[in-house]
């Protein structure tokens, strides 16, 4: 394994949560570590302090948002390219001990691993369900349709995988929120593709890398903890829409046949519906809260 290890992060304006990220990496790898921040517009000095707090911390302004696969695929591009692994992470996690160097151990144990993703845990200690099936056409529209509705339907089931047990395994794809990533497997595909300018990226990742011959990994014995408190939940205006269409993105670019049209057409439809009635329900949400 390299003595250094390249982490990268992007970021627009994390407040608190990068400060947490960079100190409890501290402890996730007995590696020395670059990390590389690629700023996305943040407004409020918290990149900026960390990189002159931190000489191991470099911040790459990127010249504007241009959305998270896009952000990633810029920083790893300043990268050497001799290094064999990549941590991809959001600064919103929080690293337990160890949890790199167990990523790391286990990209030993499965050596056409193109990526490793940890357990990760909400902040008050439950699991996500971070290791998913490849939603087809119509798992997929199913749980899109559902899932909010009626979490336990079988196309969210079988896609969150959560009746599966808690072992390392090969899986469809894996959170981006951290991931462990081969540098070689990573480039051979083109990295991130950035017209994904949130959401589905990561699904995206681990669908192209299996097509490509590369295993995604979860690896159990990793720990981290995703707070959710970045950029995303806060302009559910926005992202929920980016959310829908790039589910959209994903199914389209898998069904792209002429005779497949109708389908793309009901998909798009049915999405469209169902980011209003979100958008809707995230605005009344919030506006209820702030009056309390």
């Amino acid at each position: 394994m390299s003595s250094q290890l390249a982490v990268v992060t992007v970021t627009y304006s994390p407040g608190r949560h990068l400060r947490e990220f960079l100190e409890t990496l501290e402890v996730a790898t007995t590696l020395s570590t670059q990390v590389i921040l690629a700023d996305n517009g943040s407004t409020d000095g918290e990149p900026e302090a960390a990189a002159a707090a931190h000489e191991h911390v470099r911040l790459l302004r990127t010249g504007g948002n241009i959305g998270y696969g896009g952000a990633i695929n810029r920083a790893v591009a300043e990268l050497d390219p001799e290094a064999e692994f990549v941590v991809v992470a959001n600064p919103d996690i929080r690293w337990e001990a160890g949890s790199i160097d167990a990523l790391l151990e286990a990209a030993e144990r499965w050596p056409r691993a193109g990526a490793l993703g940890p357990l990760v845990r909400e902040p008050d200690g439950t699991v996500y369900p971070s290791a998913r099936h490849v939603p087809g056409l119509v798992s997929g529209a199913g749980h899109a349709v559902l899932g909010t509705v009626w979490p336990s339907n079988p196309w969210t089931t079988r896609y969150r995988q959560e009746d599966e047990s808690i072992s390392e395994r090969s899986v469809g794809w894996l959170s981006g929120s951290c991931l462990l990533v081969r540098r070689a497997a990573f480039d051979s595909i083109g990295g991130f593709d950035s017209r994904y300018f949130m959401y589905m990226e990561d699904v995206d990742l681990g669908d192209r890398l299996g097509r490509a011959g590369w295993h995604n990994v979860y690896v159990p014995g990793a720990e981290v903890t995703h707070a959710k408190g970045h950029a995303a939940g806060r302009h559910p205006e926005l992202m929920l829409p980016a959310h829908h269409a790039s589910a959209y993105r994903f199914q389209a670019d898998r069904h792209p046949h002429w005779w497949q049209a109708p389908l793309r057409w009901a998909l798009r439809g049915g999405l469209a519906v169902r980011s209003k009635l979100a958008v809707a329900a995230a605005t009344r949400n919030r506006a209820k809260d702030e009056g309390n």
